[in-house]
Formats: C-alpha cells, structure tokens, sequence
C-alpha cells in the first residue's frame, strides 16, 4: 500500500488556521517609513533654504541698497532714491571739491599697502619657522600671534595710542602702520599656515640631503608650495587695513585723515551721497580683486582649507 503523505497544518478537527500573507503588511510599513523620511527630508531643506535665504538678504540686501542709493538725483541719502543719476560720483571724483576725500584716500592705500608688505613677511617667515617646530612651545606662540583677532580693536587702539605716548611718538601715518601690521598679521599667518601643512617634509629633506641652503630650498621648495596661501593672506590684509577703523581712530592724527574716519565725519555732518559713491568704489574694486585672486591663486579654496 502505498504510505500517505501527510498535510502541513491542524491534524485535529476544529482547529482554526489563519494563513496571512506578510508581504503587502511589510511593504505599508516600508511605504510609511519612506514618506516620513521624504517629509522629514523636504523639512530639514525647507528650514535650511530658509535659513540661507535670509542669510543672503543679510549680507547682499545692504550691498544692494548702498549701491541704488549712490546713484541718487536727491541732496541726502535716502532710500529708495527720488531718481537715478551719476552727479555724486562725478562730485567725488572732482579733484578741487572732494579734495580732503581724495586725500584720506591716499592715507588708506599707503597704510593698507605697507601694512599689507610687513604683515606678509613678518607672518610668512613666523608661519615657515613654526611649521618646523612642532610642540607646545610652537602652538603656544600661535595662539599669541592669532590673540590680535580675539582682542577688542576699541580696546587695542586705545592701548597702542597710549602705548606709544608713553614712549614718546606722536599720532601718524607710521604709527597707524605699526597698528594695522599686529592687527592683519593674523590673516596671513593662518592662511600661509595651512599652506604649509600641505608641504612634504620629505622635499625639504631631500632638499638638505642634496646639499641646499635654507635660503635655496626656501626660494626653490617651500615658496612656490605656499605662494598661494601667501597671496590669499596678503588680500585679506589689505582689506582688513583698508577698512579699519578702532586702529584708525586712536592713532590718526592731523594731518594723517583716514577714508573711514573721513566717512564717518561726513556721514554725522551733512548725510552726504558721496559717502554711497565711496562705498560703491570700494565694493566694486574689492569685488575685482577677489574675482582676480580667485582666478589667480583659487581664493576660496585657500580659505576653505
């Protein structure tokens, strides 16, 4: 006879089986999870889109504004402008009547072009020396070098005025150097420090094992690695001095008129358009700067970096 086989499932009466299928239970809740997640997802965006926009609006909507308001017909700055006309730029690029603007914008390119110099050097040879010297002492004369950025610049433009009183120098254009100089070696110093750590120890050492000079593996080795980081540091320099104000402020003098405080004076007297048409000049030539230097030496990925 042959054997029966026998049935999967109850082998006694009355017992009741519930054969369920898992699979549609399993793709609802995968289904939920993905919709949560995609809404969780367009949130996170939303928010963060949110958050950027402003942002920009911040920082570009005053841009925007200054520069609408420097092309006014009116007597005052006023927003939004009653016309649009170029008389104000025309006034401030007049030799005669804006003679003291001219003059104090003279002051700022000469201080911001030697801080500019000294800064680069001084900051470039502190960054190559404490790149080779790794250890506390190292990292505690680079927490020094950078403190500039920490301190208030009110309060360290009133220490140097009265530091440099005490030792006997009067308010001028050298002294507003000296300030400028602690006030952006930092820049340099960070940006040539992060160029440095991108450099190859074993360069150098090959470099001196060949029978290379400091100065030669220096010139040949080291500069063209951190020559990008260098000029990077030496435009935020230039800007950050071009633009200062505290530092200004304390240690001007007579006849050492700064364009900042020069705008300032002009801004609390009379509400005078050309202070619009100066910033709209230093916005458009700051923008090509950092148009050429992005070209030239890749400025936002020395920053990022």
């Amino acid at each position: 006879m042959a054997s029966r086989t026998p049935r999967p499932g109850p082998q006694r009466a009355g017992d009741v089986v519930a054969l369920v299928d898992p699979a549609p239970r399993a793709a609802g809740i995968t289904a939920s999870a993905i919709t949560r997640r995609r809404a969780a997802d367009f949130s996170y965006s939303a928010v963060v889109g949110l958050l950027a926009g402003i942002g920009f609006l911040i920082l570009v909507g005053p841009v925007v504004i200054v520069l609408l308001t420097s092309f006014t017909e009116g007597r005052s700055i006023k927003f939004p402008p009653s016309g649009l006309s170029i008389q104000w730029y025309q006034l401030l690029f007049d030799p005669v009547r804006s003679a003291q603007i001219h003059r104090a914008a003279l002051n700022s390119l000469q201080v911001a072009v030697g801080a500019m110099v000294c800064a680069t050097a001084l900051a470039t040879l502190a960054s190559v020396a404490l790149a080779r010297r790794p250890g506390r002492w190292a990292r505690a004369l680079d927490t020094f070098f950078m403190s500039p950025l920490i301190l208030p610049m009110l309060a360290f433009g009133l220490a140097a005025l009265m530091y440099f009183t005490f030792l006997g120098f009067r308010p001028s254009l050298g002294l507003i150097m000296v300030g400028h100089i602690v006030v952006v070696a930092p820049f340099v110093l960070r940006t040539t420090s992060a160029s440095m750590s991108q450099l190859d120890p074993a360069l150098l050492e090959s470099s001196a094992s060949l029978g290379a000079s400091w100065l030669y593996t220096f010139r040949r080795v080291t500069l063209p690695v951190i020559a990008p980081g260098i000029a990077a540091g030496a435009f935020l320099a230039f800007v950050a001095s071009l633009d200062n104000v505290p530092v200004s402020l304390f240690l001007a003098g007579p006849r050492s008129d700064m364009l900042p405080i020069r705008m300032w004076g002009m801004m609390e007297s009379m509400l005078d358009v050309r202070v619009a048409a100066v910033s709209g000049v230093l916005i458009a030539a700051v923008l090509s700067l950092m148009l050429v230097m992005e070209r030239v030496v890749g400025l936002t990925r020395q920053l990022r970096d």
